[in-house]
């Protein structure tokens, strides 16, 4: 038989997203790539350090005034013109610069307007005065608007004939801000564009027709940090002016329709940091920072680094008032694990020591629930019962019935002690459990020791098969030395831990399913002057500060459990442990960081001091 030594490493080390949305891990990029591909917005991230080596972000996008869609966005910018052409009033971005690269605004670049009356032609604009006068030649009555200015600059219109105009019907209305008086009406169009030139929300309207026939609105408007610095009656002469400032905008009836804001905006807790018109230089910086994101303009997330880690907590206790206590304390703790449910005979007869009133009490404190599942850890018990495909099904109907009834989140199965030749029996249990719970939409997690990768393959548990069926699974990664080990250590070294973690990713367990197991203890070994091993204990850690302050101690860093190392000397004997404080909890809490897990399984709840759970938070 081969071990899962000799076995191909499955260990993901690419992860796929869409905008900021995690969709798959791969081992090779090649593969995840593929994937990316065939998705919008995506790129991918070398897990590790969370760097992004592909993506296809677009780098065009198009606008119709202010309106903009997720699919208007492309690679190229014949893909955008082709789109914007569709509209009127339309734009494009280059996300790598600011304003426009295109667009089909009406702009037109002759400063000055020949009129007749209220009447315009589509062809009297021009770019001076004199060509506007050559014109007005072919015609009687005409005047021109120099539109940078937006006054009446010259007509040919006689003396006698504004007297005429002024004596007869009064047509021309003008309007202030929307106000407008009764000596406000004009015969004469040329009176009516003098005084309304003077003031700048002035329009003037044929009332006959219900025209517009004047309008000395600046209706394009400049603000630099949402502060309105200038009106301009020209398009054009607003960009140009806007460009001279950073972090500039254009309105035109409330509705923004250029700007040169970076369009990638690195926030940290939602407060803005920087902006960038270059993602990859965004997402440099993001880095940095904790809670921190890239969103575009359009509030859009394209990365963050927020997700938190799930905290779930052993009770050890099936206990109501050790329950309530142990919970009490917690800051950040997401998930409670009471003890509540053991197999107890070959038959699947099934213990229950579970308590609605608690259950009740703890979902009012928000805490979800998943009761501990438990063999007794008594081998011959469960050979036989795992033997049982009829006391299997009875027990996992006893079980899941009382989890719906309770109305718990999930259930946490805790069979340990199992012989390896039990090793496939115990997966097809898994299977058919996982399978009813699911059925009640319940969430299954499983505790698996830390193990050996080299003899993993011998035990009774397939971490691969078990890492496909459940939904979580936590690595028991603590006692490395336990109370029969022939050797003093640390209960979890960190690289013994960081090792554990490793391994179970080479059995292409995914990441988002792996929850770190941390000990709440430490065990402490008596040694006597000939170097052996006489005794040892468990302290738990709440109590570790009290035996210091006791003895006369010294603390040694150990480069190789990466852990202070304490001994004291006591009636000829030598005590040593390797110290569990807030500073080893805040380097495993690092290392499911490191490694992008689920989160932290702590064993367990009231061993510790409530201190540790300021460093859970701070570091969730």
């Amino acid at each position: 038989m081969i071990g899962s030594a000799n076995a191909a490493d499955l260990t993901t080390k690419y992860r796929v997203y869409e905008e900021n949305r995690p969709i798959m891990e791969y081992a090779t990029l090649d593969k995840a790539k593929i994937h990316a591909a065939k998705l919008r917005n995506s790129h991918v991230e070398l897990i590790s350090n969370r760097s992004w080596v592909w993506d296809n972000f677009p780098r065009y996008r198009v606008y119709q005034k202010d309106t903009t869609l997720p699919q208007w966005q492309f690679a190229t910018l014949d893909e955008a013109i082709k789109i914007a052409k569709l509209y009127s009033n339309s734009s494009i971005r280059d996300m790598k610069s600011s304003g426009w690269v295109w667009h089909s605004y009406s702009m037109p670049k002759q400063q000055f307007k020949l009129m007749q009356n209220d009447m315009f032609l589509d062809n009297w604009l021009f770019n001076d005065l004199a060509s506007a006068q050559k014109e007005a030649k072919k015609w009687a009555n005409v005047h021109v608007i120099d539109l940078s200015t937006n006054k009446w600059v010259w007509d040919n219109i006689s003396d006698e004939r504004e007297e005429q105009l002024r004596k007869g019907e009064r047509v021309y209305q003008m309007y202030i801000a929307g106000e407008t008086q009764d000596d406000w009406v004009f015969g004469y169009l040329g009176d009516a564009i003098v005084v309304a030139s003077l003031y700048d929300e002035s329009v003037i309207y044929q009332i006959k027709k219900n025209k517009l026939v004047y309008s000395n609105l600046k209706p394009n408007e400049v603000y630099q940090n949402d502060r309105l610095i200038k009106n301009f009656f020209r398009l054009d002469e607003a960009i140009q002016y806007a460009k001279k400032f950073g972090k500039s905008t254009i309105r035109v009836d409330n509705r923004e329709i250029w700007s040169s804001h970076p369009y990638y905006q690195v926030l940290q807790n939602d407060n803005f940091v920087k902006g960038y018109n270059d993602l990859y230089e965004a997402h440099k910086v993001a880095k940095g920072y904790a809670n921190a994101s890239i969103v575009t303009l359009h509030d859009e997330i394209l990365w963050d680094n927020k997700r938190k880690l799930i905290f779930l907590g052993w009770n050890g206790s099936s206990r109501p008032d050790t329950i309530k206590s142990h919970v009490s304390q917690t800051m950040g703790l997401d998930i409670v694990s009471p003890t509540w449910f053991e197999l107890v005979s070959p038959d699947g007869t099934m213990k229950d020591s579970s308590d609605p009133e608690t259950v009740k009490w703890l979902e009012n404190q928000s805490f979800a629930i998943h009761p501990l599942v438990h063999n007794q850890f008594d081998s011959k018990l469960t050979t036989a019962f795992l033997k049982d495909p009829i006391a299997q099904a009875k027990f996992i109907k006893a079980l899941i019935d009382k989890a719906s009834l309770l109305g718990v989140e999930g259930l946490n199965i805790d069979f340990e002690s199992i012989s390896g030749k039990d090793r496939e029996n115990f997966t097809t249990f898994i299977r058919n459990l996982t399978a009813a719970g699911h059925a009640k939409k319940l969430i299954i997690s499983i505790d698996l020791s830390r193990g050996s990768l080299a003899w993993n393959h011998l035990t009774a548990f397939d971490h691969a098969l078990i890492g496909g069926i459940v939904d979580y699974i936590i690595t028991m990664t603590y006692d490395h030395h336990y109370s029969g080990s022939p050797t003093a250590g640390s209960v979890a070294g960190l690289q013994w831990t960081e090792k554990g973690v490793q391994e179970f990713l080479s059995y292409g367990i995914p990441r988002e399913k792996l929850l770190l197991g941390i000990p709440f203890y430490v065990r402490e070994w008596a040694i006597d002057s000939e170097g052996k091993l006489v005794g040892n204990r468990a302290i738990v850690m709440k109590n570790i500060p009290a035996l210091m302050a006791s003895k006369k101690t010294t603390a040694v860093w150990d480069e190789k459990f990466k852990q202070y190392k304490i001994s004291y000397m006591e009636n000829g004997l030598t005590y040593v442990f390797w110290i569990e404080d807030e500073k080893t909890v805040q380097a495993r809490l690092e290392l499911a960081k490191k490694y992008d897990l689920a989160g932290v399984a702590a064993w367990r709840l009231g061993h510790e001091d409530a201190a540790i759970w300021e460093t859970m938070i701070k570091n969730k």
